[in-house]
């Protein structure tokens, strides 16, 4: 980054843009309204073309790259789909005062509802995908956008058209490209290290934990064989006992449903759901729902093959829905984050999985019986204990680190970001 910071300079000269929102720009840069650069391309009936999308972080990409798709290619009539070619400005009319806007590397068709837009000879693709990109356009698609709320907001071109850009020579533009491409790639290749230090962190977690829980602290111990095949060694001193022998059923029901109704959160465990959800669609009656106190184990039965299950930590009663299960310790298990945490162990994800009931995913069950059919390794009381702490311990060390890894990112990117605007917009000279 400091290379990169040392041969920024400003330009000799530079001259009033005329546009309150562009500024000052170097002198022999021209301010050109959108529509000289461009032309509204709208071709349509080219059925078999691979399907593209646009997207805040990305630009255009091909569909079948996107990890999660929410629609169904198959059911579409593409019919009306709009062709895209390499070089063309593609913008989500819907998401473009976000950003969901780019210069497309690729031939393919994109919705209907898409605007694209041919580029003019004086523009360098590259250099045009780093400036349509940039914050200072991203406000102009954000005012020439129009809607109620903050979810979508419809762009109108025959309103964006006239929005004015500056623009450096082709020559110059060309260079610009250049020192941008090899300028971000460092960055994301130095945001992909960071990234890949934040997943070594948290697998480096994840092991300590699975060996805290399944063969305590002490590294000298003597192990010896558990009796359970998925299980293994374990402390000579722990015992192996079948869940049932460690937890009960909480069979209480509210009798008014009076009490705090509690939901699960996978980032805040088993919180209260008011807190999580000011306007939170309940059941008009939760007369019936099942009790749940402080220090019992609440499972998602539908989804306790996903990990969905938490100890309650909140110090009054709450209820949770009659098609939740929960436990409470029969005195074994002292606090029951013991267990929470060992149920999240892959082998024990696995006996779930195995032992519950239903054939569609989402369907399956885990009822009590099959739960309290599943063997443990338990340790002593004191050393439940001596593990849970240590277990926290580590736990707020590496996330601790894992923060500073992600802090970091954030910086780089905004780095990115400003280097982008300082560069695109005249700011700053690097050529």
């Amino acid at each position: 980054m400091e290379e990169a910071e040392t041969k920024i300079q400003r330009y000799d000269t530079y001259k009033d843009s005329g546009e309150e929102w562009l500024g000052e720009i170097p002198e022999h840069w021209e301010v050109l309204p959108l529509f000289a650069l461009t032309k509204l391309k709208s071709i349509t009936n080219n059925n078999g073309l691979e399907l593209l999308s646009v997207y805040l972080d990305r630009g255009v990409i091909r569909f079948s790259d996107v990890t999660a798709k929410r629609t169904n290619v198959t059911s579409l009539d593409l019919s009306k789909y709009q062709l895209v070619e390499p070089g063309d400005f593609v913008l989500n009319n819907q998401q473009a005062w976000r950003g969901s806007v780019g210069v497309s590397n690729y031939t393919g068709i994109v919705s209907p509802a898409y605007i694209v837009l041919s580029l003019s000879n004086n523009l360098n693709p590259i250099f045009a995908n780093y400036l349509f990109r940039d914050g200072s356009m991203v406000s102009q698609y954000l005012i020439n956008s129009k809607g109620v709320g903050t979810i979508q907001r419809n762009l109108y071109w025959p309103s964006l058209r006239r929005s004015s850009i500056s623009l450096p020579p082709l020559s110059e533009q060309t260079q610009i490209a250049q020192f941008l491409d090899d300028k971000t790639t460092k960055i994301e290749d130095a945001i992909a290290i960071k990234q890949q230090q934040i997943n070594l962190l948290k697998e480096r977690k994840q092991i300590l934990i699975h060996k805290a829980v399944t063969r305590g602290l002490d590294d000298s111990v003597t192990l010896k064989d558990s009796g359970v095949e998925w299980i293994g060694e374990i402390p000579e001193h722990w015992e192996v006992k079948r869940v049932k022998h460690l937890l009960d059923e909480r069979t209480e029901r509210s009798k008014d449903g009076e009490e705090p109704l509690l939901m699960m959160s996978q980032i805040h465990g088993l919180v209260v759901r008011s807190e999580f959800h000011s306007k939170a669609e309940v059941a008009q009656n939760s007369e019936g729902n099942k009790i749940v106190k402080k220090n019992d184990l609440v499972f998602n039965k539908l989804k306790a093959h996903l990990g969905v299950f938490f100890k309650s930590n909140i110090d009054f009663d709450g209820i949770v829905s009659p098609d939740y299960a929960v436990y409470y310790s029969k005195g074994v298990i002292s606090d029951l984050k013991f267990l929470e945490i060992l149920f999240r162990n892959p082998e024990y994800i696995k006996e779930f999985i195995c032992r519950a009931t239903g054939i569609v995913e989402g369907l399956i069950r885990l009822y009590t019986s099959d739960l309290f059919d599943i063997h443990v390794a338990v340790p002593p009381k004191g050393e439940q204990k001596e593990i849970l702490d240590y277990i926290e311990t580590v736990s707020q060390k590496i996330e601790t680190a894992i923060g500073l890894k992600q802090q970091e990112i954030v910086k780089l990117k905004e780095y990115k970001g400003s280097l982008i605007n300082g560069v695109v917009t005249g700011k700053v000279r690097v050529c």
